[in-house]
């Protein structure tokens, strides 16, 4: 850089190293600045100018020579001038660019990943590690954080479907000494009902409920939540089902514990006639071949390729291989207008279930020649439990089911339904049932996986007359986040799913609605440490 003064001093021209480009000229009028003055303007401008210089190289050099006017030149270089310098937004571009690179490229397998973000920092500190390198452990360490992570939902699903397939340690132990009690009192084993009241259990006058359940709490539970519920309790006449080994024990409770005014029946299947080999010869296959046996009482895990499923998909097949839809308990309700030839309407009742209202305007409801009365699933937001429809249930992969079925068809719940046995009595239901049975042991379970539902979805096809949602609310086994105050409003509540209100893994919030009706005075649930919680 030069400067050349005019001969007659009233000139200074600033000018590049070469003498070809004027960079700026100055005139100077004599008689309105002195020497002095001038040569400190001089001074001044031979220290400034070689920073104007730099900067404007800078400025260029990162791209900046796009600008064609002194306008845009200026907004770059005026922030700089003044000393406000922000490259926050070229370093993010930057990392965005480095972060880019590294995403396809392999992980080195002997790269020592930091276990934490203070040892990242650490590492960095010590080892002067480039930006290249840093986002390549950044990238290590996210991709070990989402497997442990992954890995560690799949271990929860695990370890709750065992929790929920278990006997807890309370209620185990209330079923022994129950039945301990039935072989030693007299009281305990004395007839149900009394035998003056044996002609109400097929007196249509009276309201029946039908309850299949091997778990006594759970049935104590349920008979008294619908007793204490009912407006006219005195027409109440309940129809326990149970296995041979848990009979005892029911038998016991509830001739212990009367549910009077109501009227309690307990039979073992042991005890029905028509339950013979010939009559349920399906649920003889079902129960008894290994292959199925194995698929619900083995290994979940064993040959499962868990990178090809995720945690809510894992969670359904899971719900799936429940021991309890093998069981013959499961299925009875296929057979009731057998094993009650004289009743003409009841309701079905699971074992997971709350009434909080008076069931009797149930038998007022007019099924217009339907079977089964039956709250639909296919109504809701919630895709957990009221978004179902067929395709939730079926692989329509499957020629047959693609054939017969529709995937759109809205599904139903099974858990509070009111059958009318004489219109069911009309029917082919349970030939169907034991039809659709067969085809999917023969296809290996490859129609359809999920229990007792999907073979009466089809068997109860065209006979199902939808009732209010209002009577049978859904899902408290399932979301955590049911709302509560819905939860008051409902006639039923069901706790389908598997954190069952007797489980440790039970949702606290919704458990009272439930333990309100255990009687924890009890001896025989006191002895157990059957805890109110």
């Amino acid at each position: 850089m030069q400067l050349h003064f005019s001969p007659s001093m009233r000139s200074i021209t600033i000018s590049s190293s070469n003498g070809f480009s004027a960079l700026m000229k100055i005139k100077v009028a004599a008689r309105h600045i002195s020497y002095r003055t001038l040569f400190h303007t001089i001074l001044i401008l031979a220290f400034l100018l070689p920073f104007v210089f730099i900067l404007t190289a800078l400025v260029t050099l990162e791209g900046v020579n796009k600008c064609s006017s002194f306008d845009c030149l200026g907004r770059r270089l005026g922030p700089r001038l003044l000393g406000r310098v922000d490259d926050s937004g070229r370093l993010v571009r930057d990392f965005y660019k480095i972060l880019n690179e590294v995403k396809t490229g392999e992980i080195p397998p002997d790269l020592n990943l930091p276990d934490s973000f203070d040892q990242l920092v650490a590492d960095m500190k010590n080892n002067h590690y480039d930006a290249n390198t840093f986002a390549l452990m950044l990238r290590g360490m996210m991709e070990k954080f989402e497997r442990e992570i992954r890995e560690s939902k799949f271990a929860e699903l695990m370890n709750k479907h065992f929790a929920a397939s278990s006997i807890p340690k309370g209620i185990h132990c209330l079923s022994l000494r129950l039945t301990d009690e039935y072989s030693s009192n007299a009281h305990a084993r004395k007839q149900l009902p009394p035998p003056e009241l044996l002609p109400l259990l097929s007196d249509n006058s009276y309201h029946h409920f039908i309850l299949s359940t091997d778990n006594i709490l759970a049935a104590s539970v349920v008979v008294t939540s619908t007793v204490q519920s009912s407006l006219n309790p005195e027409k109440i006449v309940f129809h326990v089902i149970t296995d041979k080994k848990t009979y005892a024990g029911m038998h016991s409770w509830f001739a212990l514990n009367p549910a009077n005014p109501a009227i309690v029946e307990v039979k073992g299947v042991h005890q029905f006639d028509w339950l013979t080999r010939e009559n349920v010869p399906v649920l003889e296959a079902v129960e008894n071949q290994n292959g199925i046996r194995n698929y619900y009482h083995g290994n979940h895990v064993a040959g499962a390729n868990l990178s090809d499923t995720n945690p809510r998909k894992f969670a359904s097949k899971l719900q799936a291989r429940s021991p309890k839809y093998i069981s013959l308990l499961n299925h009875l309700r296929i057979y009731i207008p057998e094993l009650f030839p004289n009743l003409e309407k009841v309701v079905f009742l699971d074992d997971d279930v709350v009434i909080q209202r008076d069931l009797s305007p149930l038998w007022e409801i007019d099924l217009q020649g339907k079977v089964n009365g039956a709250v639909e699933t296919c109504r809701g937001d919630d895709e957990w439990v009221m978004s179902k429809r067929f395709r939730n249930y079926f692989n329509f992969s499957h020629p047959l089911i693609a054939k017969n079925l529709d995937p759109d068809e809205c599904a139903w719940a099974y858990g509070m339904n009111i059958f009318d046995l004489r219109a069911w009595r009309k029917t082919n239901i349970r030939e169907t049932y034991h039809s659709w049975l067969r085809e999917n042991l023969k296809s290996n379970l490859t129609m359809w996986k999920l229990g007792t539902l999907p073979p009466a979805l089809i068997a109860f096809k065209g006979h199902v007359h939808p009732i209010d949602p209002s009577w049978h609310m859904l899902g408290l086994g399932y979301q955590n986040n049911t709302n509560v105050e819905h939860v008051k409003k409902a006639a039923v509540i069901h706790y389908n799913g598997q954190s069952k209100p007797w489980l440790q893994i039970g949702f606290e919030h919704l458990r009272p609605f439930w333990t309100k009706y255990v009687n924890y005075s009890n001896d025989f649930v006191r002895t157990c440490h059957i805890l109110d919680s």
